[in-house]
């Protein structure tokens, strides 16, 4: 687990009681990740290649990212940092299960495969990157709330340096993964529902990412409308574009 995500977990055991509903979906979520872990290993083992259709692999992935038991919590709250950055965490390891399957390891990404697992798991990708932009979004929200209610006293260096590196982090994994999802989309649908999250959640990012971070979001993303497959999803990015300089 990042350090960031540890000291989040730390500083969570303070928090008011837990919000049950996000603690079952999380749940199954976590179970399903444990199993997804399992079929890629033992996929890896004999030399073959995941099938993310496969109705018991596609149903794994589907209450991992599952954005409908996601969007129907209640809204958020400072109890959320007891379970929703486990199941972002969830999220993130079984994204990259498949996105970097038969990669050679080395001091230089594997493109070649990363580019073929981009292709050939798209749609899953596309999914993995609209859900954690919202759960994000949330947990940015459910934080800030958190620290608010924290008593002076509590207000440690630790603490404050978990929230500043989840705030940095946020940025930088718009940077990368968008990019990724949106100017290396093969199908309009995918590029169109991770902008749609962009878009959902664009005043969650406008008030919290740093200024600076903003800007480089800002200039990062100036020309990935002109290469956005879809209308639509240009639309979209203009919209959350706008949004960030609005602040800055």
């Amino acid at each position: 687990m990042p350090i960031v995500r540890i000291l989040l977990v730390l500083l969570a055991f303070a928090a008011p009681a837990f919000a049950q509903d996000g603690i079952h979906e999380l749940n199954a979520a976590r179970d399903a990740a444990k199993a997804f872990k399992i079929y890629i290993d033992g996929v890896a083992k004999k030399g073959g290649r995941p099938d993310l259709t496969r109705p018991d692999v596609a149903a794994m992935l589907g209450r991992i990212y599952d954005l409908d038991a996601f969007a129907s919590l209640p809204p958020p709250e400072a109890s959320d940092m007891n379970w929703l950055p486990d199941w972002f965490d969830a999220a993130n390891a079984s994204a990259k299960l498949f996105t970097f399957y038969g990669a050679k390891p080395g001091p230089q990404p594997d493109l070649p495969a990363v580019a073929r697992n981009m292709t050939e798991y798209g749609d899953q990708y596309a999914t993995a990157v609209s859900f954690m932009i919202r759960g994000m979004a949330r947990e940015a929200v459910a934080g800030q709330m958190f620290w608010n209610e924290l008593p002076p006293e509590h207000r440690t260096r630790i603490r404050e340096e978990g929230f500043a590196g989840l705030r940095k982090n946020s940025a930088l994994f718009i940077l990368s993964t968008v990019c990724a999802a949106i100017q290396g989309a093969s199908k309009p649908v995918n590029a169109r529902l991770v902008a749609a999250a962009l878009r959902d959640t664009r005043e969650v990012w406008a008030n919290y990412l740093y200024p600076q971070d903003r800007a480089r979001v800002i200039a990062e993303l100036a020309d990935l409308p002109k290469w956005a497959p879809d209308e639509t999803a240009r639309a979209d990015l203009a919209t959350f574009t706008a949004a960030l300089q609005a602040v800055n």
